[in-house]
């Protein structure tokens, strides 16, 4: 039996512990298939719950597992994991051998067993390492912490990237989004902070990007450094949308258990707008009506509810500082989901495609990123530097056309007299090189030295 077979096997005797132990088996027909959506008959099952359907595939019987997505009267709608290749009409739909009726909640591997292992959105590994022998097991679903429980965010943490310590300083607990359009550094970047920032543990979620990306994400940005105090969990853009839904949902819950060992955890998710685009698929496929720009209503539901699982806990355990990449289409900072994840985390950074075109890395713009606990977390002498620094920055940024051409006459604003000597070192404060680590001390000290030159 090989490693995958094994680690399945387990899983699979994990829900049944928590299944019913009822040795009823449902059956029934499918009837209809159409694009992603398959329609059943016969069953009483539960949202959410799994059941299969057989296929004839390469003159063999096998079974597509698929999740119960919607129901219409005594019809159920079902999506599949998988390739539907081979379902024929009145093909048999059946539950497992358990009464799934009962428990319709996937349960997962998690735990400290998973550091330093690459897994797929059902848990099964990807790197084809031995099974980790200190494994637990949990459903997906998770109750949400009561507001008033959650300690404040009151400590910085270090991520090692200079701009983001002194001028968007993050903290431990925090929401925040990273926002660029493609192509412009931003996993880069995420490896950077992966890398460098000081959290006990790092959790990746990789949801609906290129498969080529996986591979080159964890060996050449995240490094076996980062992989050593990291889980990821891998679901590309190949895999059907339960699953990357299901990967993002699984990242987060891995994160949570951690969390409630204690551990100051930093959670990465790459992307929050591939995650919204699976749950579209998911949502048109069963007629819910689209609203803006095709994303239905149900997509703007789901974003707080898997962003609100990151954060602080109670006092006394540990913390999820959650970093979530949002794909701007086009450069454009009003797409829906942008939009609204603006409105539901804590600040944002947005990567810049004119400043990575010029070779300024990380591509951050200053001018249009905040951090909305920053004030809670820095000395009033400090976030004076940080604000000056940003007023001088901006100053020479909006009068480049005019100083280019000459058209300036020095003397006649001095706050941008003093931007244009500070420029050159301004400029050089906000790059940095994707091995050079700049702790949050460093970043500060350099910042006080460039704005208190006169």
């Amino acid at each position: 039996m090989d490693f995958c077979t094994q680690w399945m096997t387990k899983i699979d005797c994990a829900q049944q512990k928590l299944q019913s132990i009822s040795l009823i088996r449902q059956y029934g027909r499918l009837v209809k298939a159409s694009g992603l959506v398959l329609e059943a008959v016969g069953l009483k099952l539960p949202l959410g719950s799994n059941c299969f359907v057989e296929r004839q595939l390469d003159g063999k019987v096998q079974a597509v597992e698929c999740e119960v997505i919607g129901f219409n009267g005594k019809t159920l709608y079902l999506m599949p994991f998988e390739s539907t290749d081979g379902i024929l009409l009145d093909a048999r739909v059946y539950t497992s051998q358990y009464d799934l009726t009962h428990f319709s909640h996937k349960v997962l591997p998690i735990g400290t067993g998973l550091l330093g292992r690459i897994v797929d959105a059902m848990g099964k590994p990807l790197d084809g390492k031995p099974l980790p022998e200190n494994i637990e097991y949990e459903g997906l679903i998770n109750k949400s912490l009561n507001p008033l429980a959650r300690t404040p965010i009151h400590q910085v943490l270090d991520v090692g990237i200079r701009a983001i310590n002194a001028l968007l300083t993050v903290g431990q607990g925090q929401r925040m989004g990273l926002f660029a359009g493609s192509g412009v550094g931003k996993s880069v970047l995420l490896g950077m902070m992966a890398r460098y920032t000081k959290a006990d543990i790092i959790v990746v979620g990789l949801i609906g990007e290129r498969g080529r990306e996986v591979k080159d994400f964890i060996e050449n940005i995240l490094g076996e450094e980062g992989l050593a105090r990291s889980v990821v969990v891998a679901a590309p853009a190949d895999v059907s949308p339960l699953l990357r839904l299901q990967g993002a949902a699984y990242a987060t819950k891995i994160a949570e258990n951690f969390r409630d060992q204690g551990f100051n955890v930093l959670l990465i998710m790459d992307s929050l707008t591939r995650y919204a685009m699976a749950q579209r698929e998911i949502a048109l496929a069963i007629g819910e009506p689209p609203a803006t720009k095709g994303y239905p209503p149900s997509v703007f539901a789901k974003l707080p509810a898997l962003v609100e699982r990151a954060g602080n806990d109670a006092k006394g355990k540990g913390a999820i500082t959650a970093f979530y990449t949002v794909l701007t289409e086009g450069d454009d900072q009003q797409d829906p989901i942008a939009d609204s994840a603006r409105a539901i985390l804590d600040g944002h950074i947005v990567l810049s495609r004119s400043l990575a075109e010029s070779g300024h890395y990380p591509a951050i713009d200053i001018e249009v990123s905040i951090s909305r606990v920053m004030t809670d977390l820095t000395p009033p002498e400090n976030e004076k530097k940080s604000r000056l620094f940003k007023q001088l920055f901006s100053s020479f940024q909006r009068n480049r056309d005019l100083i280019n051409v000459g058209a300036y006459v020095a003397g006649t604003d001095p706050l941008l007299d003093k931007a244009i000597s500070l420029f050159p070192a301004m400029q050089q404060f906000l790059q940095q090189g994707i091995n050079e680590h700049c702790s949050y001390q460093d970043a500060y000290q350099q910042l006080i030295n460039i704005v208190a030159v006169r």
